[in-house]
């Protein structure tokens, strides 16, 4: 598997999703449009809290977790802002956080590519099996969050 690809391509998307972020009006983050289950500030924690959950929690590599346990509870599949409790982590981090996440990804993986993984509901048998699957996902909610743009024009 060619190591430069497979970083580039989650480092492309995850700069695209911030990019596309930042054409939110402040005063609108957090409204979840008719037509949609979630805020685009939700899309911002869930890609970063599933692509943690994908890369490493699937791969038995949990020490090396960065987020905090608390994105589960905002952020995980299922999860939606209506059920909030409390105040979930500001726009500005999670921004900051979707930033920096390819680096310590790659940090940590960058020669483990080829290494099997357990079993998982994804079927992927690779770190950079896991990581692609990472990357269509976050694809769907870059698609998502652009709809969602469209629509508070």
């Amino acid at each position: 598997m060619r190591t430069d690809f497979i970083f580039d391509i989650l480092k492309n998307r995850h700069n695209q999703l911030v990019e596309l972020v930042a054409q939110c009006p402040e005063d609108r983050r957090n409204l979840v449009l008719e037509g949609f289950k979630n805020s685009i500030h939700w899309h911002i924690g869930h890609v970063l809290t599933v692509t943690e959950f994908h890369v490493f929690g699937l791969s038995e590599f949990v020490l090396n977790k960065k987020l905090p346990a608390s994105y589960q509870d905002f952020f995980a599949y299922g999860t939606k802002p209506g059920d909030w409790q409390g105040e979930p982590p500001a726009w500005d981090v999670l921004i900051e956080q979707l930033r920096k996440q390819p680096d310590e990804i790659q940090e940590l993986l960058e020669s483990k590519l080829d290494v099997p993984v357990k079993e998982n509901f994804l079927k992927a048998e690779t770190f950079g099996e896991l990581i692609v699957s990472t990357v269509l996902h976050e694809t769907d909610h870059i698609g998502f969050v652009s709809a969602m743009l469209k629509a508070l024009k």
